[in-house]
């Protein structure tokens, strides 16, 4: 089955109008099987705020300052270890024992003993207070640290568990992002696979594609015989228009046209003389260093200016908005276009006022958009059941991200 029929009612304008689709394009696929799955991400999401919860009342059992308090002590206990262990053991520095026993016993005195923790550094205390230290008293002293430096974890903890609720979330808004993606998707996909593909659009089409080969004919003719002055005013006043997607021409080259014309020469004849020298070029224009440097930056504007933004799309805009642009386009062509022309962007009107409009456009969207396996899937079931799906996912994680599955 042909899926785009859409013939030339309309094409991409390069100078900024939109037209019709080209070939057929392809819809993303269902998500990859290698996408973790929604339920696995709220799954880690709830994880990470359980994580996070335990966390902070970890922390509010003692107070945030009185753990901070024994982190303090024990990275001072830390660095007297790991600074003394050598001069301070075996038949090392006894200045070093005597400096390193005294400094470490402050640390424990500084400490107060209603302290949680402070047990700990008194026994770690108890293992480096002896008249001869060795590697091994250093180690018991390290190990009878460890509730303390476990109390001074939660403050960590619970920095890496804010973190963790931090990414869970973040994915899960990723993930959330990319269903909303494929849910359009396949909402649009299910709409257009109930289209009648059997609808005669032809009563569309012929029209707006016989308005679209008039505009484009009458702009050709106007873009090569009329002088570049008077084309480019015609496009900066059509650039006003809201359903008339000109790019406005440079306002440098609009002063430089008005003032300098040329001698009226054509936009066509100005392309050309952007690439003559300028002892050839100084027998067509009075100034050639002003006329490089005005119209030359602007070839590639110049090039594309096309009658592409005055068609009509294919597949059509909604009706009210065929009727908004057909008024417009009537009065904007009929500043260079012949009678015959006008007539034909005046029966866009009849065209607007279809009493089929809606079903027959919606065919064609169809016809343009959905290839034969699509149209086989929404037939079958199988796109709206992968909408299910999707919508169903996607509800778990809002739900999850609110925190209303609690």
């Amino acid at each position: 089955m042909a899926r785009n029929t859409a013939g030339d009612a309309g094409n991409s304008g390069v100078s900024g109008g939109s037209g019709a689709s080209g070939d057929t394009p392809d819809r993303p696929d269902p998500l990859p099987e290698a996408e973790r799955d929604a339920a696995d991400i709220a799954a880690e999401l709830r994880e990470a705020r359980e994580r996070r919860d335990d966390a902070v009342a970890a922390v509010e059992e003692h107070g945030e300052s009185t753990l901070a308090t024994v982190r303090d002590a024990l990275r001072r206990a830390d660095r007297l270890l790991d600074r003394y262990v050598d001069s301070a053991t075996g038949t090392g520095d006894f200045q070093a024992y005597v400096e390193f026993q005294g400094e470490f016993a402050a640390v424990v005195e500084d400490l107060d003993e209603d302290a949680p923790g402070h047990d700990a550094f008194e026994r770690a205390n108890e293992a480096v207070d002896g008249r001869r230290l060795s590697e091994s008293d250093f180690e018991r002293a390290r190990e009878a640290l460890s509730p303390a430096r476990e109390l001074a974890d939660r403050l960590a903890e619970r920095e890496d568990a804010a973190d963790a609720v931090h990414e869970a979330t973040r994915e899960a808004n990723r993930r959330l992002g990319a269903l909303d993606d494929r849910i359009d998707e396949l909402e649009r996909l299910v709409e257009l696979g109930e289209a009648d593909l059997t609808a005669p659009t032809e009563e569309l089409r012929q029209p707006i594609a016989a308005y679209n080969d008039a505009v484009r004919d009458a702009f050709d003719d106007f873009r090569r015989e009329a002088p570049a002055r008077e084309l480019l005013a015609f496009v900066a006043d059509a650039a006003e228009s809201p359903f008339v997607d000109y790019a406005a021409p440079p306002s440098d080259l609009l002063a430089f046209l008005d003032s300098s014309p040329a001698e009226g020469a054509s936009l066509p004849d100005l392309l050309d003389y952007a690439d003559y020298s300028a002892s050839k070029l100084d027998h067509y224009v009075e100034d050639p260093g002003t006329f490089t440097a005005r119209v030359r930056p602007h070839r590639t504007y110049l090039e594309r200016l096309s009658a592409e933004p005055l068609t009509v799309d294919w597949p059509p805009p909604s009706a009210e908005t065929l009727r908004f642009r057909r008024e417009e386009l009537v009065s904007v062509v009929a500043k260079f276009a012949p009678e015959g022309t006008v007539a034909r962007a005046r029966e866009l009107r009849e065209v607007a006022d279809h009493p089929d409009y809606t079903r027959l456009r919606r065919a064609a969207e169809a016809e343009a958009e959905l290839s034969d396996a699509e149209v086989e899937r929404v037939a079958s079931g199988e796109a709206a059941a992968e909408l299910a799906e999707a919508r169903e996912r996607r509800e778990l994680l809002a739900d999850t991200l609110d925190g209303s599955d609690a």
